[in-house]
């Protein structure tokens, strides 16, 4: 789902980007270690720039409901209010994007994988919408075991900013792992006293 809102901090104006970072895991404990919630950016998950029409606007406005519905567990009110969305403006990639994120969780794969595919689509793989899909996307082919495409959707993931895609990207290259297994094995002989 894209990502809750931030609490604002009246009088705070001058935060640094630190406290922003442990304010954002202290209101968003459930995002990717990275991801951080900027009020400044647009709410849910379209590019500053992207132009909004009346419909866009009462989309957004509908799938904030669908967020917080989703967000207390009422994942068919969430899915009823992201439909809505769609319905109300079908170019709106957030709410696809956000439909199947509730899509996976009530187990419907492949209708996750769908609207996934679709938000990709309306974004061009430009902005936070492409970037969140990409990073779902490739967690859902992840788990089911398609590691060479889920890579790929890390790695534009990645390109697009997201810090969780990049992790991926690194656990996934071989020498890196491999790396990191032979540094972990040289830790272990120093805690042991045989280096």
């Amino acid at each position: 789902m894209s990502e809750p809102k931030q609490a604002k901090l009246e009088g705070h104006s001058s935060i640094s980007q630190h406290d922003k970072a442990v304010l954002n895991r202290l209101f968003n404990p459930n995002l990717p270690y990275g991801d951080l919630v900027d009020e400044d950016a647009a709410e849910l998950g379209e590019t500053a720039d992207a132009e909004e029409t009346e419909a866009h606007k009462h989309a957004k406005a509908i799938e904030i409901h669908g967020v917080t519905a989703a967000e207390s567990g009422d994942i068919q009110a969430a899915l009823d209010l992201f439909n809505e969305a769609i319905s109300v403006a079908p170019d709106w990639a957030s709410a696809y994007n956000n439909r199947a994120q509730a899509l996976r969780l009530k187990g419907d794969v492949h209708g996750a994988n769908e609207d996934l595919d679709k938000a990709i689509e309306l974004s061009a793989g430009h902005g936070r919408a492409a970037c969140q899909a990409h990073t779902q996307r490739g967690i859902i082919r992840r788990l089911e075991g398609d590691d060479e495409h889920a890579l790929e959707d890390f790695k534009i993931a990645a390109k697009l900013g997201n810090e969780f895609a990049k992790h991926q990207v690194m656990l996934m290259n071989p020498y890196a792992a491999l790396c990191n297994q032979m540094l972990a094995e040289v830790m272990h002989k120093i805690q042991r006293g045989e280096m």
